[in-house]
């Protein structure tokens, strides 16, 4: 196969790149940074790789690059969990996502012949926030932030179907892997300072980076997959259980609480991000016969922990 993906110097794009490239496959990077996406896939190493520039939110010459490709995998987003939601911050969160999909299923329209399917990410934010509800992929929206950024970013994928071709819309969930948001919180944890953050009781759903790595691959190549799917493990925890997991793998003790307003005034609204959760099951997802490698948490962690630099 021939696949095009934003977002594919990213934590979950770049061990994306890595397994489509470790199975043969040819790669379009579609990237802002072009050097940078040179010294994360060196031509060398990754013989079969095309790297072109793009400017997500803008129409250009990049949008002819299609062409060939067997499917696109549209990955890119501002980060929302980084620094304060400032308003000009959460435009450029709804905009990034928004308009730039619109100019991918643009470009995916005027492409002939087009590429058979769009695996476009979205996030589990759509379903807002709740410390009792249980959401799976029939659950109403929210309506906070993140939740109308979510549905305007799906409202655009799902443009791509007039254009008769398959969408797959996965809803990620905290993806664990070496980096990410796991990266951040086992430091505090290696020096004995790691513990729940906020109440604790906000659930945390979540899926280890190479079973969303392995979704993603099902979600091109079959034909059957279609719609939406919840990219989370079927055993969401709280964030005390996390925490208390977290400790026992590292060997660390996990008692020591970091405060809401501390985390508050650190990213302001963005705090709603790990002070509030939602139980999600991937109910689709397990219907549709994937097998987790990890569908629990201290295995996940263990495998994490013992390959993490």
């Amino acid at each position: 196969m021939k696949i095009a993906i934003t977002g594919a110097t990213g934590f979950v794009g770049s061990r994306l790149v890595q397994r489509l490239h470790g199975e043969g496959h040819q790669i379009l990077v579609l990237t802002r940074n072009t050097a940078f996406a040179h010294k994360v896939f060196p031509s060398n190493a990754f013989p079969n790789l095309e790297i072109v520039a793009h400017t997500p939110t803008a129409s250009g010459s990049w949008q002819s690059a299609f062409t060939g490709c067997d499917g696109v995998v549209n990955l890119a987003g501002e980060p929302i969990g980084e620094g304060r939601w400032t308003p000009e911050r959460k435009q450029a969160i709804l905009n990034s996502r928004k308009l730039g999909t619109q100019k991918i299923v643009e470009a995916i329209a005027n492409t002939n012949p087009k590429p058979g399917v769009l695996v476009n990410a979205s996030a589990i934010g759509y379903y807002g926030t709740s410390e009792t509800a249980t959401f799976d992929e029939n659950s109403p929206s929210g309506n906070d932030f993140l939740a109308q950024v979510c549905q305007a970013w799906e409202a655009e994928a799902q443009k791509v179907k007039e254009a008769g071709v398959r969408l797959v819309i996965l809803r990620f969930g905290i993806v664990l892997g070496d980096g990410g948001a796991l990266g951040k919180m086992i430091t505090p944890f290696k020096l004995f300072a790691g513990g729940p953050i906020g109440s604790g009781q906000q659930w945390f759903s979540w899926i280890h980076i190479d079973d969303l790595v392995k979704l993603i691959l099902q979600a091109l190549t079959k034909p059957e997959m279609e719609g939406v799917y919840n990219a989370t493990a079927p055993s969401p925890v709280r964030m005390t259980d996390l925490s208390q997991t977290l400790g026992q793998v590292i060997n660390r003790p996990s008692w020591l609480p970091v405060p809401a307003f501390a985390i508050e005034a650190l990213l302001g609204d963005g705090a709603i991000v790990v002070l509030e959760g939602q139980k999600v099951l991937p109910k689709r997802t397990l219907s549709n016969g994937f097998k987790y490698q990890y569908p629990n948490l201290q295995p996940a962690l263990a495998e994490i922990v013992k390959h993490s630099t």
